[in-house]
């Protein structure tokens, strides 16, 4: 199913949030964002045989909950079952009498595993996932994000950017106890970009090496007036100068990437793409609030893990079609926009006459191209993370039609907070919306809009010479 508030369909037909609504469920594990609790139905797959029969009073209250041990959104049918048998029983009974706690229902249905039938464990077990749940606080700062999703296999600047990115967990500690950690952060990035120079800069695409060697002289002087801050006991500094060496590191990370890393099929080949990266920034009006009047968004378009999605998007900010739109949609849960004036949903190619639509577009982490036209969880990939998940606040996303998965065509959505439904690491929304990019300035003012806002501009403001077959310039 998918939530109410990202469809592509008229606003007078979208139920508020947290209002009911039916919808499909998304895969298992991945890494992101939130949603409300009502709008969701959800599929329990390592169970997917087994119809449950819940009592009317379990039925009347809307029961379903999400499984937090594996990650796997959970569906309560509430139906009538007759000729469960053996163990499958066993795990009707069980979860009659908790309906309300699935997850207490699963562990009850763990110790009859032995005794149910081959095809109730067809699938990977319940708990198989719950590493993804408990491995460490997932990323949520999108530059880190966007960093982690770049295509290229250097071990060893990984090694320092991870030793970077684990300062922000350690700055979370009070007072003087931070400085200790964070100053083995900058130790240990600092040996290893050290150790592993002549690796990095083998890493470099031949094209741009003399810039790498720019950028690791700038990382390595940068690294030694780190610690004499950290030294210092400089608290507030940290935080800034962190940002300005991991934002150094993206960029030697950047200029790895040698040539766009896949081809895109021969379906969409023609589409406008986005081969690489393009910043957009985005100028909001806001009405009725004394302590914002203007407010600008910085975007960072992703096109080597969404390259058809971001190629859309990018051309119709090229063809002014957001300028002048109101945000029509602000809820809290998400900010959207994106449907135009008059019966279509979308944009018109004034070429053809016609709606312009693109197909789901995912990128699952460890694949060398993104998938099309189906959901993970369509895909029986219940495990699969994503290269761009909904981790942080202001991740960028298609809206489409409820259950047409290539219906997408200008309408977007900013997700704004984590739920139950959406936490990070085990949500319902990965693999089932093509993410794109990321606000990474001001997204936390995105909260601050309201419906009847306007966007006064959007534009590419770097990366537009990454967009290939744009059909704004045939207008």
């Amino acid at each position: 199913m998918v939530p109410a508030t990202v469809l592509r369909v008229p606003l007078s037909r979208l139920p508020a949030a947290g209002s009911s609504s039916r919808t499909s469920s998304p895969h298992d594990g991945g890494s992101s964002h939130s949603a409300p609790s009502s709008a969701f139905a959800f599929s329990f797959q390592p169970f997917h045989n087994l119809t449950a029969e819940i009592s009317p009073s379990c039925r009347n209250n809307g029961i379903s909950r999400l499984s937090s041990r594996s990650g796997v959104p959970v569906n309560v049918i509430c139906s009538s079952s007759k000729g469960v048998q053996n163990g499958e029983a066993l795990f009707v009974r069980a979860l009659k009498k908790c309906a309300v706690c699935l997850m207490a229902s699963i562990t009850i249905a763990s110790t009859h595993m032995s005794t149910m039938p081959a095809h109730a464990l067809s699938l990977n077990p319940v708990l198989d996932n719950l590493g993804i749940l408990i491995s460490g606080p997932p990323v949520k700062d999108p530059n880190a994000l966007l960093r982690y999703a770049l295509p290229i296999d250097s071990r060893p600047i990984k090694d320092v950017q991870k030793s970077l990115e684990d300062i922000t967990e350690n700055l979370k500690l009070a007072g003087p106890k931070a400085f200790d950690p964070v100053e083995r952060n900058i130790r240990q990035a600092a040996r290893a970009l050290s150790q592993n120079k002549a690796a990095i800069l083998e890493n470099l695409a031949p094209s741009k090496k003399e810039k790498g060697q720019e950028l690791l002289d700038q990382l390595t002087v940068g690294l030694q007036d780190f610690e004499k801050i950290v030294e210092d006991k400089k608290r507030d500094a940290i935080a800034p100068v962190q940002r300005e060496l991991l934002n150094i590191v993206g960029d030697v990370e950047e200029a790895m990437v040698d040539k766009f890393p896949f081809e895109v099929p021969e379906e969409y080949a023609s589409k406008p793409l986005l081969k690489g990266r393009a910043r957009v920034e985005m100028k909001v009006k806001v009405k009725d609030n004394p302590n914002l009047e203007e407010v600008v968004f910085q975007i960072l378009l992703d096109g080597y893990n969404a390259p058809v999605t971001a190629g859309n998007f990018a051309d119709l900010v090229e063809r002014h079609f957001y300028d002048g739109m109101e945000i029509q949609r602000a809820d809290g849960f998400v900010v959207q926009t994106g449907d135009p004036d008059g019966p279509a949903e979308g944009f018109v190619d004034p070429s053809t006459g016609k709606l312009r639509t693109i197909p789901l577009e995912i990128m699952v982490d460890g694949d060398k191209q993104p998938v099309y036209e189906e959901t993970l969880e369509e895909l029986g990939r219940y495990k699969a993370t994503t290269k761009l998940p909904f981790n942080a606040f202001g991740t960028l996303a298609m809206a489409r039609e409820e259950f047409e998965n290539n219906s997408a065509s200008s309408q977007i959505f900013w997700l704004l907070k984590e739920s139950e439904l959406t936490p990070s690491n085990a949500n319902i929304l990965d693999g089932r919306y093509a993410v794109f990019g990321y606000v990474t300035e001001n997204e936390e003012l995105l909260a601050d809009l309201k419906v009847g806002d306007v966007i006064e501009s959007m534009k590419v403001v770097s990366g537009l010479d990454n967009l290939v077959n744009p059909s704004y310039k045939l207008s």
